[in-house]
């Protein structure tokens, strides 16, 4: 299965934030070995050199780490995997309300769209 990436960034650097993302959500549990650079490469339709540059750079951050002969697994660092996930939600949120601005959407205007949103996409009130 291959997935569509955006042509304004850096594949391996769209690969770290879905990796990232795969962790912080719990697809990926913390301990547990990663795939293959070439079954990622699969997965993903990318070049194994794209992916190995990727997993190279989460390996530098701390979020990856490489036992010799047994391959490559997930931090078991549950702050860093707390503090990666709530600073992929700043820069969501960030680009979300630079969008919203852009639209000519004030913060009042802005919060009651999100609370209709939330309730009809989630059910009610689930996670106020």
């Amino acid at each position: 299965m291959s997935y569509e990436f955006d042509n304004h960034a850096p594949i391996y650097l769209q690969l770290i934030e879905l990796f990232n993302q795969k962790i912080v959500n719990g697809s990926w549990t913390a301990g547990d070995r990663v795939a293959s650079v070439r079954e990622l490469a699969l997965e993903f339709g990318v070049n194994p050199n794209t992916v190995q540059r990727a997993l190279a750079e989460m390996e530098r951050e701390g979020m990856m780490y490489t036992e010799r002969t047994s391959g490559r697994f997930i931090t078991q660092d549950q702050q860093l995997i707390s503090d990666t996930r709530q600073q992929l939600a700043e820069e969501k949120i960030d680009q979300f309300i630079n969008q919203m601005q852009g639209l000519g959407l004030g913060r009042d205007e802005l919060k009651q769209l999100i609370d209709r949103k939330w309730g009809k996409n989630n059910g009610a009130d689930r996670n106020q």
